[in-house]
């Protein structure tokens, strides 16, 4: 088999990229796979080259062949410059802010951000004298009336993860190249396949890879991809903090790499066919969906974005908090659990109007936040018509 040049891999689509990628067969004695590096102590030949650390592994936490195959592919597929690896998507939003902010800086964060990511900046990112302003996700180029001397980095999510608000990423960051202002992205829900974070202006882009790249719902692990301006600030910071995602974790990422197109087109497919069935239910008011022509910032979703994801949110027609119980509880297929992109389904409630600070989330009645994974839509379907069944007995109930 002749092998593949860099130039020629660039040439290659998603699909074939995606399989061909952060492998080196010939490096690895004819194996197709990496294989899962564990050590901490790596040996020098000599004193001269020890001193010098003139080798590549110098020790276990700053990066093994299977982190570098990994790092190496997801840069080529977000169009960055450089991968690091974290051990998990908070983490890597934490290790995204804490090398664009310091002390006395001023940080614009998404109101429809990730919760924890809130949570961070509420707290340890206040404690280091960072100043947080929350701000409306539907603001684009407007965000730029809310910039002080001070800000040093804007925070995006697109669509927020539960409430799904779209944001117009190439605005903000036009404004914010005009500032000097670094931009920071959590990219997780579309991924650089259904969105190219640094080709629309983004310096740092944010991945819980315990989602699609994992797919299985088996490993935590987080990737921050940077431009060629960010990269040297990002991989100083995190290789000075010393922290590597364990080895199993990146070699089982690496294997999903290699389906995650395919995964994610079906968990596609699969989820704009129940948006679509739900959208027909009496019992939902609402579908929270950017792929829907009806949802706020589809046209946005559209000019932007290449495909969604299987995470969608709906809104509920007005019942008691027993009713969504009742329909919950008996679910046979949707699991209950804090997480999403793996292979099964899975739904939570939840409620925005406890975090959100610079806008109201009014949507008129519970929501619910679906992951829609590989098993038969017909299934899904029936598990959800039985459930539906018990919220209206419930509701009917005294």
């Amino acid at each position: 088999m002749t092998k593949l040049t860099p130039e020629a891999k660039k040439k290659l689509r998603s699909r074939s990229r995606l399989v061909h990628l952060g492998r080196d067969s010939e490096a690895n004695h004819g194996f197709i796979n990496y294989p899962a590096y564990r050590g901490s102590t790596v040996l020098f030949p000599d004193v001269e080259t020890m001193k010098k650390r003139n080798q590549r592994y110098t020790y276990g936490t700053h990066g093994t062949p299977t982190t570098d195959a990994l790092c190496e592919a997801w840069s080529e597929i977000s169009g960055a410059a450089g991968t690091v690896l974290v051990p998990s998507g908070l983490f890597a939003i934490i290790a995204a802010l804490t090398t664009a902010l310091s002390a006395g800086d001023h940080l614009l964060m998404t109101d429809a951000a990730y919760q924890p990511a809130r949570i961070y900046c509420d707290t340890i990112l206040k404690r280091m004298g960072v100043e947080t302003t929350y701000y409306d996700p539907a603001i684009g180029a407007g965000v730029g009336a809310l910039m002080r001397p001070n800000t040093r980095a804007i925070f995006v999510e697109a669509p927020g993860s539960q409430s799904l608000d779209m944001q117009d990423i190439p605005a903000i960051a036009a404004v914010a190249r005009e500032k000097g202002v670094c931009v920071i992205m959590d990219n997780t829900w579309a991924t650089p396949l259904f969105f190219s974070p640094h080709a629309h202006g983004v310096d740092l882009a944010v991945e819980a890879g315990t989602k699609y790249l994992s797919g299985h719902s088996d490993l935590l692990l987080g990737l921050v991809s940077a431009n060629a301006a960010w990269f040297p600030r990002l991989h100083k910071m995190v290789d000075s903090l010393a922290v590597q995602p364990g080895p199993e974790d990146v070699y089982l990422a690496l294997r999903g790499l290699r389906t995650m197109e395919l995964r994610l087109r079906e968990a596609e497919r699969q989820a704009l066919a129940l948006a679509h069935w739900l959208k027909g239910r009496a019992e939902v008011k609402r579908i929270v969906h950017p792929a829907l022509p009806d949802y706020p910032g589809h046209e946005i979703w559209k000019r932007d974005f290449t495909g969604s994801s299987g995470l969608f949110s709906i809104v509920l027609n007005p019942v008691s908090d027993r009713a969504v119980a009742a329909m919950l509880d008996g679910l046979e297929l949707f699991g209950m659990g804090y997480s999403w992109g793996g292979f099964e389904s899975l739904v939570i409630p939840f409620d925005c109007t406890k975090y959100r600070t610079a806008t109201q989330w009014a949507p008129g009645g519970p929501t619910l936040r679906f992951s829609v994974g590989l098993e038969d839509i017909e299934d899904l379907k029936e598990d959800l018509d039985r459930g539906f069944a018990r919220l209206r007995k419930a509701s009917d109930e005294p």
